[in-house]
């Protein structure tokens, strides 16, 4: 039986604890940026084993931030892989620099130091590096391939939670690492992002840039309302700040951790062991299942090539079956906006890996909010409609 309601492809676990918090921050009266913004990043901090993090309304806003501290700015290049989401190249783009697109490993679907390095040229000032769908990527190795003076970001809006070959969090690299707080992901207040780094300095200058520039001690006028600070800019700031009511979220959201982690095994072990039973030629993303993978996504490969109905088809059927099945993503290098005069984006010869993986992935629904019916509800459908039941 098809089940009456629809399952989201990630929806947030919010639980008692997360309302009350966002209650007593509305009957206190102070619901804009102040303490508990500066305990949620001291708690993220702790978490994720880094010096310091700085929130700010977006991990779009926090990869602007990051580019900019390192002196992004038009003449620039920054390379990015085109299986990304936009934010990954619009970022570098606001700044005024070039997004130049990068393939990723046929497997991992994240950046490879080889794939980056074909796309260095003397104009390179940074690489974002995309943790696809929670699987950390060697930022060592890639460092070691770089120049001294190409700077690394981290695009992990999908990392949360993640670990790096080794074992430390992402987050504990030393780079400008962007987290994602939107509504879809492992940690979520509906909205927000975060910057970890491993400088004081550098910290400090994300605080003042995400609120019109303004000096760092300025933040006593929101943590002790009584004291006046004057008001002057030295430079062009933004209003990209943080809120109390979001902090009190993510403080509780932050706790639950481990909890979310054990669901979303739960969900991934069963797709992994019903994938395996079907004997179906389908691929999933290498490591989904270790304790370094945050599984923001359940990725699958349905083969564009043989017996198998097309991935479109596939994702059609799941949710005339009320799965909501989606897409990540549509490769950037196929997109008008980054095909620019003399770009190599809008050729899809020089992509043949990422065209490959755009036309054969599928995600299915994984969150903190899922049960183990819910995931053997889904995996019945797919191999159903794969014609393996």
């Amino acid at each position: 039986m098809v089940r009456t309601d629809y399952l989201p492809f990630g929806k947030p676990n919010f639980s008692e604890a997360e309302i009350e918090a966002v209650t007593a921050v509305m009957r206190s009266g102070w619901i804009g940026m102040g303490a508990l913004t500066q305990a949620f990043e001291a708690e993220l901090a702790a978490y994720l084993g880094a010096p310091h993090v700085v929130c700010v309304n977006s991990c779009t806003s926090a990869l602007f931030l990051a580019l900019k501290v390192h002196g992004v700015g038009p003449g620039d290049e920054v390379i990015c892989p085109s299986l990304t989401w936009l934010s990954s190249a619009n970022a570098g783009l606001y700044l005024g620099a070039t997004p130049v697109l990068c393939e990723v490993d046929h497997e991992t679907l994240c950046v490879t130091p080889q794939t980056v390095a074909a796309k260095l040229s003397p104009r390179t000032k940074a690489v974002v590096v995309v943790h696809f769908g929670g699987l950390a990527a060697d930022v060592a190795a890639l460092r070691a391939v770089l120049p001294p003076h190409v700077a690394i970001v981290e695009d992990a809006a999908h990392a949360l939670g993640s670990q790096y070959p080794g074992g430390s969090m992402v987050g504990a690299s030393g780079n400008l690492v962007c987290f994602s707080f939107y509504a879809n992901k492992n940690l979520s207040t509906g909205e927000g992002g975060a910057v970890a780094c491993a400088d004081a300095a550098v910290a400090e200058r994300l605080r003042s840039l995400r609120l019109h520039a303004l000096p760092d001690d300025a933040w006593k006028r929101f943590s002790h309302p009584r004291v006046m600070i004057k008001v002057e800019a030295a430079e062009l700031g933004y209003k990209m700040n943080y809120t109390d009511l979001q902090a009190a979220i993510g403080r509780i959201q932050l706790q639950r951790q481990a909890e979310f982690h054990t669901t979303r095994l739960a969900v991934a072990e069963i797709y992994c062991e019903r994938i395996a039973q079907s004997g179906l030629p389908l691929k999933t993303q290498p490591g989904v299942l270790d304790p370094g993978h945050s599984r923001h996504l359940f990725l699958i490969r349905i083969p564009a090539a043989g017996r198998l109905p097309h991935r479109d088809e596939v994702l059609l059927a799941l949710r005339d079956r009320n799965v909501g099945a989606t897409l990540h993503y549509d490769p950037l290098h196929g997109m008008p906006l980054y095909c620019t005069e003399g770009s190599d984006a809008a050729d899809s010869a020089g992509f043949p890996i990422t065209e490959e993986i755009c036309h054969e992935i599928l995600t299915l629904p994984i969150s903190a909010s899922m049960d183990v019916a819910d995931a053997a509800y889904v995996a019945d459908q797919l191999l159903d409609i794969l014609g393996a039941r």
